[in-house]
């Protein structure tokens, strides 16, 4: 595949601010893909553009053409070329394009171009109830942990999204006979003026009440974000208490103990490695816990966590980084190590479903996302759509 022309321009993520559409032409046709933009960011992350998008586009108009590009290795020349030239934004978006055009000169839907032995969907992690940065005020108020999640269990993926749009509305309806309920957040999550606890019972109800009507199954868990509150202490607001990273721990591992959480992501501040350790030691019920400011989808600050012995998990969102070579390095090394790996969404999304096919290709555990917004939408309908081809043989 011969790349005649790269192209770049400015667009609006879900939340209304700029982030970049990267198009490339061949000989087939123009394919293109977007990046989206994170608004809870760990510091570790790569600069999303060099100096402002307007330079990212330039760069990439004045790109090196005629390059002869035909398999996913191929981004490393790629990158060899470019990295350090543009952002994490604007290198995703291209390596993502190319990817595109090559599985299309190929007559391959992108999943089968990277990988046409996948056959296993990853399971949702779809956040429900949000605060944090992500979430205006309800009455006054708004709970310090970011997302409140649920893990359908179903056997297709289909049965998970009817899931988690069900417990969408079940969490909306309790949330407003408590008097609680807000509008939605960022991510398509309930705002609510409740505490912690009180957002983790309302996931227990949810669970009941889809167990007993519906026999389905949710596990539940929590995105702390716990950078987002921290400054020499944890803390919170809602109620107010400040606490050191052992009680922060003793805390999270009460929760987790109490509401029977499954999955906890960033439970203390993005560079308290041992305090990850701290809190995997002392659990008792299976529980994931994850990176995500942690570790920035980094392959170096990946293998900081795995010598401390920090994370079970860890959350993957290409333009972290940038580079879908390191991201796919970073999952080998899971697969390896039984480290679960989390394809995951930003706050201000794009119609792109690029990660779906990620997530299902590399054979990911997790996609994780919401479920309401069409944003949010697009990645689990193409993975129903993949879902599809493969029952129709």
């Amino acid at each position: 595949m011969i790349i005649k022309e790269i192209n770049a321009e400015k667009i609006l993520d879900s939340r209304g601010e700029e982030s970049i559409s990267v198009f490339v032409r061949t000989e087939q046709g123009s394919f293109s893909a977007s990046s989206p933009s994170g608004k809870s960011k760990g510091k570790h992350e790569a600069a999303s553009f060099i100096e402002s998008i307007s330079h990212d586009i330039s760069v990439l108009r004045n790109f090196k053409v005629g390059f002869d590009f035909r398999k996913f290795e191929d981004l490393i020349k790629i990158e060899e070329l470019i990295r350090g030239k543009i952002g994490a934004n604007s290198l995703y978006a291209l390596e993502a394009s190319l990817l595109k055009a090559a599985a299309y000169e190929q007559n391959l839907p992108l999943w089968k171009f990277l990988n046409e032995k996948a056959e296993k969907f990853p399971f949702p992690v779809a956040n429900i109830i949000g605060g944090g940065l992500h979430t205006a005020l309800t009455g006054g108020k708004r709970t310090d942990f970011q997302e409140f999640l649920i893990i359908p269990k179903g056997k297709r993926v289909s049965d998970n999204f009817f899931i988690m749009k069900k417990a969408h509305e079940l969490a909306g309806n309790i949330l407003k006979l408590r008097g609680a309920k807000g509008g939605l957040n960022d991510e398509g999550a309930w705002a609510t003026s409740l505490e912690t606890e009180g957002c983790l019972s309302v996931l227990n109800q949810v669970r009941e009440e889809l167990a007993r009507e519906l026999d389905m199954e949710i596990d539940i868990g929590i995105d702390a974000a716990a950078s987002s509150f921290f400054k020499l202490n944890y803390n919170y607001k809602n109620p107010v208490r400040h606490l050191k990273s052992r009680e922060q721990v003793r805390y999270i591992s009460e929760l987790i103990e109490k509401f029977r959480l499954s999955y906890v992501e960033d439970p203390l501040q993005e560079e308290d490695f041992s305090g990850f350790r701290a809190l995997r030691e002392r659990i008792k019920r299976p529980c994931i816990v994850v990176g995500d400011d942690l570790t920035t989808s980094s392959l170096e600050r990946f293998k900081e966590a795995l010598k401390e012995k920090s994370i079970g998990g860890i959350i993957l969102k290409p333009n972290q980084i940038g580079s879908l070579i390191e991201i796919n390095r970073i999952v080998g090394f899971c697969k390896k190590l039984g480290i679960a790996t989390i394809i995951s969404h930003r706050s201000g999304e794009t119609m792109d479903y690029t990660i779906a096919d990620l997530a299902f290709a590399w054979q990911c555990n997790f996609l994780k996302t919401s479920v309401m917004g069409k944003e949010r939408e697009i990645k689990w309908k193409r993975l129903i759509e993949i879902e599809k081809s493969f029952e129709s043989g």
